[in-house]
């Protein structure tokens, strides 16, 4: 969970740098959110060919915070930040007693969102980052230690999706959203892709 903490701080220096630079770029909108997602993936048992973990991407919750700067006609650059909010039992999957895991989504992406209607703005986005995979010695799993990180394994990702944002008033938005990751060499689960689905609220500073 410290690690997951440094990433979100890293992303909120990142956002703060962002904003520094919107400002020499005279930035028509800066967007920050908040959000929760759940995740979609190929099943466990479908782990095959390059698979040496039969483990699903699939189900939990995914809190994460997000960020952009539209700068020059709808389109800026954005980052964001996802991860699993509780440990996932891989205990079986990773075939070793008290083992569990936590996957964290981090990218930077393009983004274009033009007006679509009175309060409601397009958002599609594309970009590259990484899926990182932090496994645990769990509490009461037989293992000393508690809770503590004992590996972690990163890979290469891209990802594209998009959302809509509806002002219900002022600058307040609420955003459901999507994103397919694609993930370079993800030996550590079932299947080389998973989709996140969810909602975030956020504030437009313009």
């Amino acid at each position: 969970m410290k690690r997951t903490l440094r990433i979100a701080v890293l992303f909120s220096l990142v956002c703060v740098s962002v904003a520094g630079f919107s400002n020499f770029a005279q930035a028509q909108r800066i967007d920050m959110a908040f959000g929760v997602s759940t995740t979609l993936a190929p099943a466990a048992s479908s782990c095959s060919g390059n698979c040496q973990v039969p483990a699903s991407l699939s189900g939990g919750a995914f809190p994460g915070v997000s960020g952009d700067v539209l700068f020059w006609h709808n389109v800026g650059i954005g980052a964001e930040v996802f991860w699993r909010a509780s440990q996932a039992n891989g205990s079986f999957a990773y075939g070793e007693p008290g083992i569990n895991y936590r996957p964290v989504f981090y990218n930077f992406n393009a983004v274009y969102s033009p007006k679509i209607a009175s309060h409601v703005y397009l958002e599609l986005v594309g970009g590259i980052g990484a899926m990182s995979t932090h496994l645990y010695e769990c509490d009461g799993c037989g293992i000393s230690g508690g809770s503590s990180l004992i590996a972690s394994s990163t890979h290469f990702d891209a990802d594209f999706g998009g959302g809509i944002k509806f002002y219900p008033k002022g600058g307040f938005f609420i955003r459901p959203e999507a994103r397919i990751y694609l993930i370079n060499n993800d030996t550590n689960f079932s299947g080389s892709y998973a989709t996140r689905v969810g909602a975030s609220i956020g504030y437009t500073f313009r």
